[in-house]
């Protein structure tokens, strides 16, 4: 007898919506059945998107975001469940990074990055979970996902990516602490940890000969789709991943025990 995930009559919201995870992400939830709130400053990417999505049968609306802006913050959680309604699902996706020494960071890189990969994370979690917390009050029995788009990198360092390592860590540890405060009211907040996916930002660099040479340090010698991460978003969407809170979970073809 067969299980698939079903998430009819669900509602999730997806950061970072326009492009390589996010884009993904929002389209696996689409197909499992939820209604689909796409959010990313790129708003033509997400109309694409959205048009992809509802060619295949699914529901989808575009909110434009810029999570490094607590009052656009605020907005676009109100405008999205005012299209769509109440928030089941928040996947926290968006992210961005540098590449350079740590000697060599400056101020503005440093904002740059925890600005949107902690600080927006962070306050676009907490509108969330307000709406979140009010609603469980009148009815204890629904179940609530957060699942916050960290990387391996927010568990081990590497080099030359320290700004985006230390950003993410935080997102580690907040999921914790988001966990241990909002458990009670039927939310789960857990972190999904990818490691080298292959992506449209990142896809050039596979062909350079620093991409090819890191591909050969991996244990498996191969980066990943971002397809790979469909099983483990559509487990920690469901209410099958009810008793998942707080975890951790690293999607990295085995880099982190190598």
């Amino acid at each position: 007898m067969g299980r698939s995930v079903n998430l009819e009559g669900k509602v999730a919201m997806v950061t970072g919506a326009s492009s390589g995870l996010g884009m993904q992400f929002a389209c696996v939830l689409a197909q499992a059945g939820a209604k689909v709130i796409l959010a990313s400053r790129r708003v033509e990417r997400l109309k694409e998107l959205r048009a992809e999505i509802e060619s295949q049968g699914g529901a989808a609306h575009v909110v434009p975001l810029d999570v490094t802006d607590y009052d656009a913050i605020r907005a676009a959680v109100a405008h999205a469940e005012t299209e769509a309604g109440p928030i089941d699902i928040l996947v926290n996706n968006s992210g961005v990074s540098t590449t350079e020494k740590l000697t060599d960071v400056t101020p503005q890189d440093y904002d740059f990055v925890f600005n949107t990969n902690t600080r927006g994370a962070f306050f676009v979690a907490q509108e969330v979970a307000k709406r979140m917390i009010r609603r469980a009050k009148g009815d204890p029995s629904r179940q609530h996902r957060i699942i916050n788009v960290a990387s391996i990198a927010g568990t081990r360092a590497f080099s030359q990516l320290g700004i985006y390592c230390m950003s993410k860590a935080a997102v580690v540890h907040m999921t914790r602490a988001m966990a241990l405060e909002w458990g009670r009211y039927n939310i789960n907040v857990n972190a999904l940890c990818p490691g080298y996916i292959d992506t449209e930002i990142n896809h050039h660099h596979w062909e350079t000969e620093a991409g090819r040479k890191l591909i050969e340090m991996l244990p498996r010698r191969r980066v990943g789709e971002p397809r790979d991460l469909d099983g483990l978003i559509l487990l920690l969407a469901s209410d099958e991943s009810h008793f998942i809170n707080g975890a951790i979970m690293a999607a990295d073809d085995g880099m982190s025990v190598a």
